[in-house]
Formats: C-alpha cells, sequence, structure tokens
C-alpha cells in the first residue's frame, strides 16, 4: 500500500483488491486482517507514526515540554516526508478515516496529555479550576497551528519550551488576596 500511495495513488482510488495484487497475496490473506481499505489506511499510517514517549514524572513543565517537543519533531518530519504529508492529506478528505486516525492515535496523546496535567492540578502546580481539554488545547493549539495550518512558519529549536512557558505563566494557581 505504501509503494502505491508513494506513486501518487489516491485513497479513493484504492480497492483490496489492488493492494493485495501489489502485496503479491490474495484478497482474502488481505481481508483476514483488515475488514477493508479504511482500516488497512489507519494501520499505515500508524506504522508511520511514532509513538508519544512516556511522561518521565520529573516536572509538569518538563513532561509538557517533552510532548511538545515530540509534536515539533512531528511537525518537522511531516514536512519533510512527502508521503506522510500526502497520506495525512488524503486522510483529512475523508472524514471517516480522519475519525478514525483522531479516535485512536490522536486520542492516545491527549489523553497523555490530560495524565500530566491533572497530575499538575493534584500537586498545586496547575490551578484545578480549568478544563483539562481546554488546557491540552491551549498547550498543543500553538505547535499544530505551526505544524498543520501555517507550515511555512519555522518550528525552532526551543519552541516547545516557550510554549510551555507562556502558558504555565497563565494557568497556575493565584496567590491569594491578602486579608484587609
Amino acid at each position: 500500500m505504501l509503494r502505491l500511495l508513494e506513486d501518487g495513488v489516491t485513497v479513493s482510488e484504492l480497492s483490496i483488491e489492488r493492494i493485495a495484487r501489489e502485496a503479491r497475496v490474495g484478497k482474502a490473506t488481505v481481508y483476514r486482517r483488515w475488514p477493508g481499505k479504511e482500516a488497512l489506511m489507519v494501520d499505515v499510517i500508524r506504522s508511520l507514526d511514532e509513538p508519544m514517549p512516556p511522561a518521565r514524572g520529573a516536572s509538569v513543565r518538563d513532561d509538557l515540554v517533552q510532548a511538545l517537543e515530540f509534536l515539533r519533531r512531528r511537525g518537522v518530519a511531516r514536512r519533510d516526508s512527502a508521503l506522510l504529508h500526502t497520506v495525512l492529506g488524503q486522510m483529512r478528505a475523508n472524514p471517516r478515516l480522519w475519525r478514525e486516525y483522531h479516535d485512536t492515535v490522536v486520542a492516545a496523546r491527549r489523553e497523555a496529555l490530560h495524565a500530566v496535567l491533572r497530575r499538575g492540578m493534584a500537586a498545586g502546580e496547575i490551578r484545578a479550576d480549568e478544563d483539562v481539554d481546554l488546557l491540552t488545547d491551549l498547550f498543543t493549539g500553538p505547535m499544530l497551528a505551526r505544524s498543520v495550518l501555517a507550515e511555512w512558519r519555522e518550528l525552532p529549536e526551543g519552541l516547545a519550551e516557550r510554549i510551555v512557558d507562556a502558558v504555565l505563566d497563565g494557568v497556575r494557581p493565584r496567590p491569594a488576596p491578602p486579608d484587609s
């Protein structure tokens, strides 16, 4: 399948028959592993995508920087990989396929960030009155905007630290006002 995608075949042009022929196997062999081309496509994307490293647990700031640095490197890699860029573009054009990718790959990354943020809330490093989904968006949004929506913007070294520090300044617990 990768070879077909590298040759410019679109998702809509792919068929299990064509994929099986390219792999030199029977259609039944493909169907034993995947119920259809969408499931196969999601597995192909997963194989191209490295998993987010587990949080080290040293500090919330360090774990957030590690997660955003992972996103920064993935953004740089996507820009450098014509195949990955093409495949993700085709997936976005297929809402069911994009949803499947989101529900597996993206959701796992978001849950990892949720765990870091909840740990920060429990430790008093982050305000506990904020929504974890919103905080995840605040931390990841700038990196994703540069990686996906504004591909001409740089993704320089140190960007993860700058984003995390800027957002943490806004979500740290506020000191109680002095008694009057």
